[in-house]
């Protein structure tokens, strides 16, 4: 791939052109904001000058709701050999295109599985894409040639391709993207009105829960417009989930033993089918789950406190695999929890403890 066409300068199609110029690829930009476009140029996204002629691809970055009418108007122009566009819904976009009559032969649908809750060219980076699932949907009329193209775009970003079928993929994205959105929304209103006394007691379980929920509203509702029969369906399953677990909470109130007995049953069975849903979930590198333990420690929330204890960890030769820190409320520390391998907590617990770190059991 020598030259591309990015239709659309936010957070998608900017990454996506800064990852293609980084490696060599003439970017063209368009955006229906010329102001968006020349700020994705100005980061070295590409040039909003018009290619002198076809380039090898165009790749159409438009909310889900304008995508279809975006591509139509781009394969109409013949500005490219092929065409791909990364909305998070398939099926629909594809659907609309065949009742247009166009020919899908130079057309692949696509969706880079990366995002971030800030949108916006100034919210791209052209590595967002490193290491993540990029999924592509052919179908038998898609030429090769196309399908190599796309390949090759999502090897310049670094991503890891997946061929799915269109409408199996939009059931999946529902399950582990809009649903789960949507239910961290929910969660997320409980603190639009809570005291002021109770919200200063948020720690890490609530932060994780409801991170997602400051994604922009106006582009969640083109996602969720574009497939809501599936997010509807998967979100019966919660309520029903939810019913049962209230009646079983409230079977706990009860002065009855065996109701006590019947809600414990039925919150341990809603526990219990959530700890064999999260070991599914793919661990480091996209494989199998791996169980770490974890080692906490107390740090003053000043520069370099981060790179001091990661520094330590090395010199004790622990590779540390994930990280997470929890602020404490009112004061400049904190806690961070490192995840190691259980052979190697001992090892940096008392490596740490050496170099005068506060260790937390």
């Amino acid at each position: 791939m020598r030259t591309a066409l990015v239709i659309g300068t936010g957070l998608i199609g900017t990454s996506a052109a800064l990852a293609l110029a980084g490696r060599g690829v003439a970017v063209h930009l368009v955006d229906h904001d010329p102001e968006q476009a020349r700020t994705a140029a100005a980061l070295g996204a590409g040039t909003q000058e018009p290619p002198a002629g076809p380039v090898d691809l165009a790749i159409v970055a438009a909310p889900p709701a304008h995508v279809a009418a975006v591509l139509a108007d781009t394969m109409r122009s013949g500005v490219a050999r092929g065409y791909l566009d990364v909305a998070s819904v398939k099926g629909g976009p594809r659907r609309e295109l065949e009742a247009l009559g166009l020919d899908l032969s130079a057309y692949i649908g696509s969706h880079p599985m990366s995002g971030r809750e800030k949108s916006g060219p100034l919210a791209a980076t052209g590595d967002l894409f490193e290491g993540r699932p990029w999924v592509l949907t052919p179908t038998r009329d898609t030429d090769t040639e196309v399908l190599n193209l796309a390949l090759e775009l999502v090897s310049h970003c670094r991503a890891v391709p997946v061929v799915m079928d269109a409408d199996a993929h939009d059931r999946a994205v529902a399950l582990v993207s809009h649903m789960p959105h949507l239910v961290s929304s929910m969660v997320a209103a409980r603190l639009e009105n809570a005291e002021e006394a109770a919200v200063r007691l948020c720690g890490q379980g609530i932060r994780d829960v409801t991170r997602i929920a400051a994604s922009d509203p106006r582009m969640w509702i083109d996602i969720l417009s574009a497939n809501p029969g599936p997010v509807a369906d998967l979100l019966a399953d919660v309520s029903a989930d939810l019913d049962e677990t209230v009646q079983a909470l409230r079977a706990l109130q009860s002065s009855d033993e065996d109701k006590r007995r019947a809600g414990t049953t039925g919150i341990e069975d809603v526990l219990r089918r959530g700890n064999a849903g999260q070991v599914r979930v793919p661990g480091k590198h996209g494989t199998a789950p791996t169980v770490y333990e974890s080692v906490v420690v107390l740090i003053d929330d000043q520069p370099g406190q981060l790179a001091r204890i990661f520094a330590d960890a090395g010199r004790a030769g622990v590779n540390i695999e994930d990280v997470r820190i929890e602020h404490a409320t009112g004061q400049q520390a904190g806690l961070i929890e490192l995840m190691v391998s259980p052979t190697a907590a001992p090892v940096l617990t008392t490596a740490l403890r050496d170099r005068g770190w506060a260790i937390r059991q």
